[in-house]
């Protein structure tokens, strides 16, 4: 049974830090296919960073330069420069399938979510 525990996150103003950690119970991948999903008030969820299959991070444009993806067990994703609209509900997600190339990442498990919120 996987169980993803995520701590972190908080309030803080335009401009600060936060960090999330997402440690994976019984994943068997290390931090391999683990990421960090957002979805604020009304719109879509969105991916925000990952670790390929290969634990290589990968960002998204609008965090990119900003946040930082780390670990190798436990998944870290340092947040700097916040903006406003960063603020969201923030999601650990994990999941390595095999498909006809081989594997690859399918986000399965899904922690409970911290919230993350920025003021101007």
């Amino acid at each position: 049974q996987v169980q993803l525990v995520e701590s972190g996150g908080g309030s803080v103003q335009a401009g600060g830090s936060l960090k999330l950690s997402c440690e994976g119970r019984g994943y068997p991948y290390g931090s391999a296919c683990m990421g960090w999903f957002r979805q604020a008030p009304g719109k879509a969820r969105e991916k925000v960073a990952h670790m390929d299959r290969n634990h290589s991070p990968n960002y998204a444009d609008f965090v990119r330069g900003r946040f930082t993806l780390s670990g190798e067990a436990t998944l870290v994703l340092h947040m700097n420069s916040l903006k406003p609209e960063d603020t969201a509900m923030y999601f650990c997600a994990a999941g390595l399938g095999f498909g006809a190339s081989g594997p690859e990442c399918r986000f399965t498990f899904w922690g409970q979510g911290t919230q993350v919120t920025v003021s101007s």
